[in-house]
């Protein structure tokens, strides 16, 4: 993997093949907890990351974090590999 952070373009490449290809975690139990209490499922979850859009990285706690966008939700990622995402947290847009 590209040394982070990734530009968005290239994060939408990894998302994307990660999608196909890798693997999807959740982080526990922060993000089951937020999506369970926001009624987000883990399809709403995926199919932002296929069609959302891609923000700067920005790092917190230590990692870099990606936020994927819809006008509806938003899903914030970081990568453990290239080919493992976890889902950190997500929610509704107003």
């Amino acid at each position: 993997m590209k040394p982070e952070p990734l530009r968005p373009p290239e994060t939408k490449k990894l998302i994307r093949q990660i999608l196909s290809t890798g693997f999807v975690t959740y982080a526990q139990p922060h993000a089951e907890d937020r999506m369970r209490q926001r009624k987000i499922s883990t399809v709403d979850c995926v199919n932002v990351l296929r069609g959302g859009v891609v923000n700067e990285g920005e790092l917190e706690n230590g990692s870099w974090r990606y936020s994927v966008y819809t006008p509806r939700m938003c899903v914030v990622i970081r990568f453990e590999s290239e080919t493992i995402l976890e889902v950190v947290t997500a929610w509704r847009e107003k």
